[in-house]
Parts: C-alpha cells; structure tokens; sequence
C-alpha cells in the first residue's frame, strides 16, 4: 500500500538527505518517535519532507503547528492521501499553494481505472483545491490542469467560469476540454477583457467563436485574435472588424499584420492605417508587383489629401527646428517617427536637416521616385538604411523605382549624381 501511494504521488523512492539538521541516512522507528516527541522545529521539517518516512509519521506532522512542517508534508511525494485532504483545509496559504501544485500535477496523470479508489479520492482533493477561497491556490491548480484532457469536465468548468483571470485564463486558453458550445456560452455570459483575450489565443478558434469574440468590440480580445494565425476569421466578420477599426488605432497593426489577408481586405485596410503598415502587409502577403502598385497607389492618393491645417504645419515647423537646434535630428529620430505615423513632422524635420523649402521635400516625397527620396536622405546627412525605409515605409515608392543599398549599407551612387536628382525639383520650386 505504501508503494502505492508513493506512486500515487509521483513519488519513486529516493535516499533520505542524510545531511539534513544532522539527521543519518536511516532512521529507526525509534529515532522517528524521538522526534516526533521532542524535536527541534528543523528536525520535524526534515523529517516531513523525507519520502522514506513512514505514513503514520507524515499522518501525524499534518498537523504540526508549524507551517513550515506542514509546507514539507504537502510537497512530499510518499505524503498518504488521507494528510494531504487534512491539509486541503490548513489554515496557511502556503500550505495550500504546494498541496495545489503537487496534486494538479498528479492527478491528470492517473488514467482512469488505475487504482480506482486512490483516484476518486485524489480527485475529490483536487475539487476542493479547485474550490479554495484563495485565487492563487485556484490558479495553482488551472495551470497544472491546463492541457490535460484526463481531469473531471465539472472541474474544468467550474475554473473556466472563475471570476479571476489568474484562475480562468489558462483554463480558456488551453484546455482541450472545451468545445465551441462552452466557450460561446461564456463570452454570452459576460467575461473580463483578461478571459476573452484568453479565449481568442486558443490554438484553435473556430469561424463562430472568432464572430463571438468580433461581436463583443473589445479592442484587446480583437487584436489577439487577429494575431492568432490559427483563429478562422469568415469574411464578413473581418469586414466588420475593420468598420470598427478605422476609429481604432490600437487595432491598425494587428489586421494588417494578419496573415493571408484576401486583397479587397488589403484595399479597405490600406485606406485607413499608416503607410509603413501598409508596406508590412504588402511584404507579408508578397503581392504579385502589379497588385502591390495598385495598392500603393490608393495610399499615395490618400496622403497626399491629407494635410494638417497652417497652424498646425507652423507650429510642427517650429517644433523640427527646435528638434534641429537641439541636435535631436538623427537616423534614429527619423526612424521612429516613422514608425509612429508621424507624417508632417517627418516632413518638416528632412526640410530643416536638408535646408530646403518644405514644398520641395514634400514634391520629392510624392514623386514615387527612388532616386529622389534617397538623395533627399543624402542631403538630409541621413545614412542610407534610413534612405531605405524612406523610400519603402514613408513615400512608398514603387517596387520598380526602388533604389538599394550598396554592401548592405552605402549609397549607390555617387553625390554629383545625387545632387543632379535634387536639383530638378530645387529648380522648380
């Protein structure tokens, strides 16, 4: 019975810690007895955690009056079931946490059958862990289940419906045993933002729960599902996820980052969004060169109509001065600003670094001219890995027209050239 219950608790047998409070290899029934009696603290907390010892001594330091002692009975693998359903109700967090943590991981691994009423009882221990007042004690055990199919459906419900994030989020992430019936009938409920975006991560979300999850508009449960390359995503769904996310900003990188994105999904997204996402989703979906022209061009004609008020332009032209005085202007600076769509003010900043007058860069940007825009970068003391992403994420030049780096990181050409491309729009201004 003994073996038993050490299997039971994933416990082979292994050799006492002969060097724990000076405790030798072996004890006798006697010395276990001593100890029991008149102990120091250490001594019984060696004891409680060695899995040589007897089920009677481990029965009785269940209910020792130190926690410590009690912590050692519950992480013990030889502990007998009857200790550790003592302990399910022991006053101390902690010593609720390990027993959580042992008999979460012990329980899926017993096969149904296998020692049939050591398994019902282990089961019973692990519905009152999964019951405990304690949320850790909760999550404790949801993650030690997480992925198990071998474990009560009644339990896996139970935690899935948890109030706390911390106890219900992996259930609804993870667990194989819920079927799109169930996690339907929990968005319906009402869920927290923490469980939905749980849901939504699945390795599997079906078209019906990615509509679920589309329907309720929550921005961060929406942009983990557009994220998960595994969420079937009907089309019509989409469609509304992208009538709710030109509004929403937080959304804009996630649906065009999607993957296999169809190209009337490509033409609405690249209507709203900044143009370096528009250039990542065109290099993501690698469009026949034909398709991506056009889609860059209904870009190109969007930002060009889009122009700040004068007040607005002056106040960014004083800004990118100031930006310039202050030594600010760089690779990096530009960079960034790119990334965060900050069009005008890039605009303003390459007119101060270049010292050209702002309608000239802004004619350079919308020539669609590779040549151009990187010898604006060149007079703008720009390297030409910035004179890249100009020309790809910024003016959105087309494939055709690009100019690449040389060695991975020179210009290409020469400055009388360069200069020579600046020159025919300087002439016009």
């Amino acid at each position: 019975m003994l073996r038993k219950l050490k299997s039971l608790f994933g416990g082979a047998e292994k050799k006492a810690d002969a060097s724990a409070e000076g405790l030798p290899a072996t004890l006798s029934k006697e010395q276990e007895q001593h100890i029991l009696q008149s102990g120091t603290q250490g001594q019984r907390q060696a004891l409680a955690g060695r899995p040589d010892a007897r089920p009677e001594v481990l029965y009785y330091l269940a209910e020792d009056t130190s926690a410590e002692v009690r912590k050692a009975i519950a992480q013990n693998p030889s502990t007998p079931i009857q200790a550790a359903q003592k302990l399910s109700s022991d006053d101390d967090e902690g010593v609720r946490e390990e027993l959580a943590r042992k008999i979460g991981r012990l329980v899926p691994g017993l096969a149904p059958g296998e020692q049939t009423a050591l398994r019902e009882k282990a089961i019973k221990l692990l519905e009152t862990l999964a019951e405990d007042q304690l949320p850790k004690v909760r999550s404790i055990i949801a993650d030690e289940i997480k992925t198990s199919d071998q474990v009560p459906k009644d339990i896996i419900d139970r935690l899935a419906r948890d109030v706390e994030d911390i106890v219900c989020g992996p259930i609804l992430q993870y667990s194989p045993l819920l079927n799109d019936d169930d996690l339907r009938e929990i968005i319906a409920a009402g869920i927290s933002i923490g469980a939905l975006k749980a849901i939504a991560s699945r390795s599997n979300v079906s078209v019906d729960v990615s509509e679920d999850i589309a329907a309720t508009l929550d921005v961060p449960a929406i942009a983990s599902l557009l994220a998960n390359a595994n969420a079937q995503i009907r089309e019509d769904t989409l469609d509304q996820i992208i009538d709710h996310a030109k509004s929403v900003e937080e959304l804009h990188a996630p649906l065009a980052l999607r993957p296999q994105l169809s190209i009337r999904a490509m033409k609405r997204i690249a209507g709203f969004v900044a143009s370096a996402l528009v250039h990542a989703m065109m290099d993501q979906a690698a469009l026949p060169e034909e398709q991506a022209e056009e889609l860059l061009e209904r870009v190109r004609d969007r930002l060009a109509s889009e122009r700040v008020g004068d007040d607005e332009e002056s106040e960014l032209a004083k800004r990118a001065l100031d930006y310039f005085q202050k030594g600010m202007l760089d690779d990096a600076f530009i960079h960034d600003q790119i990334e965060a769509n900050r069009r005008e003010l890039v605009l303003q900043c390459l007119a101060v670094m270049a010292d050209l007058p702002i309608k000239t860069v802004r004619q350079i940007v919308h020539s669609k001219s590779g040549r151009a825009v990187t010898a604006l970068a060149w007079k703008a003391g720009l390297n030409m890995r910035t004179a890249y992403e100009l020309q790809t994420r910024y003016a959105l030049v087309p494939t055709a027209q690009l100019l690449s780096a040389k060695d991975g990181e020179n210009y290409p050409i020469d400055d009388n050239e360069l200069d020579w491309h600046l020159s025919y729009f300087v002439e016009q201004a």
